[in-house]
């Protein structure tokens, strides 16, 4: 459950009430009025299940108006405790969050800042120094900070919403973090001596039918730990489907002249990213993620359908020349 505040004109006050009685809001009150005494604050408790369908109502009615705000507060506990129906329960809504809240919480992860380029600076020699000395608590660290998961998902979000400012922010980033990443394991691989005994190094250069399995499983529980709230899957999601060792590997193997290794870490890595993202737009179609406007809707269908022939596509074709390096 949370809390939807609505500050608005006085005279939609009756507007917000009106919807919060007709999707299902299990309390609302009049706050106060505002500062300038020409807005009134109004706040309903809405659970998980009719938060989409709120916030919705209200910016179908509310939304052209230049002086109302919608916030979505949290909301820790409340007193007596909310007991839902069974008819309410069978009135359930694929995802928890809202698409708003996912918007807000994905967003951050795709904008091309100095914060995000030195964590994949600083995430890229852990990596490295991770993987050369063979010490796997080092490479899990470099796999829990994880800063290039989060323009994956921001990717396919954009193709679910259809949000094309959102698509290329995220497409933007990724291959700044990848070329960052890429460019600086290179110029170690060239400096440090790789050492081929290395287990962390040499099995990030063996990809198979396994590795697509785990990517897609890994990629669909980042997914759906975002639209259900439990962020601490994430942390396994990270360390299961990483993209910075395999990353590091390619840029290494590079760097050392291994070209037949480097071709397999590439290949490691591509199939992560691929199937991250393929998973990721699957699940936010399960997930009932979509536009709220008929107009959206059109756009996203579209997005939707080059999305995922795109990387169904190239998943394909992965997977042939998985098939043929196995075979040489």
């Amino acid at each position: 459950m949370k809390i939807i505040e609505v500050i608005t004109p006085k005279n939609d006050i009756n507007t917000v009430e009106n919807i919060g009685k007709e999707h299902g809001a299990i309390d609302q009150w009049h706050v106060s009025s505002s500062d300038d005494d020409e807005r009134s604050v109004m706040r309903l408790i809405v659970d998980d299940n009719h938060r989409q369908a709120v916030m919705d109502a209200l910016q179908n009615q509310l939304g052209q108006h230049e002086r109302t705000r919608i916030v979505v507060l949290p909301m820790e506990a409340t007193l007596p405790q909310v007991e839902q129906d069974e008819k309410k329960k069978e009135k359930t809504s694929s995802s928890s969050a809202t698409r708003e809240e996912l918007y807000q919480s994905i967003i951050k992860n795709t904008e091309l800042s100095n914060n995000f380029l030195l964590l994949v600076f600083l995430s890229t020699i852990v990596a490295a120094i991770g993987l050369i000395e063979n010490n796997v608590a080092v490479v899990v660290g470099a796999m829990v900070i994880a800063p290039l998961l989060g323009p994956n998902i921001a990717l396919a979000l954009a193709a679910t919403l259809g949000d094309s400012q959102l698509m290329w922010s995220s497409l933007k980033t990724n291959l700044a973090g990848l070329g960052l990443a890429l460019g600086l394991s290179i110029i170690i691989g060239l400096i440090l001596p790789i050492d081929l005994s290395s287990h962390e190094l040499i099995s990030r250069t063996y990809v198979g039918i396994d590795s697509i399995v785990l990517a897609l499983a890994s990629g669909a529980a980042a997914v759906l730990s975002l639209t259900t709230g439990l962020s601490s899957v994430l942390v396994g999601v990270m360390v299961a489907v990483a993209l910075l060792p395999p990353t590091a590997t390619f840029g290494l193997m590079l760097g050392s002249g291994q070209m037949g290794l480097a071709f397999g870490a590439a290949l490691l890595l591509a199939v992560n990213i691929v199937c991250v993202n393929l998973a990721a737009k699957i699940v936010f179609l399960a997930r009932g993620v979509k536009p709220r406007t008929w107009f959206e809707k059109r756009k996203a269908k579209q997005s939707i359908t080059i999305y995922i022939v795109f990387w169904i596509i190239s998943l394909l074709v992965l997977i042939v020349a998985i098939y043929l390096r196995g075979r040489v």
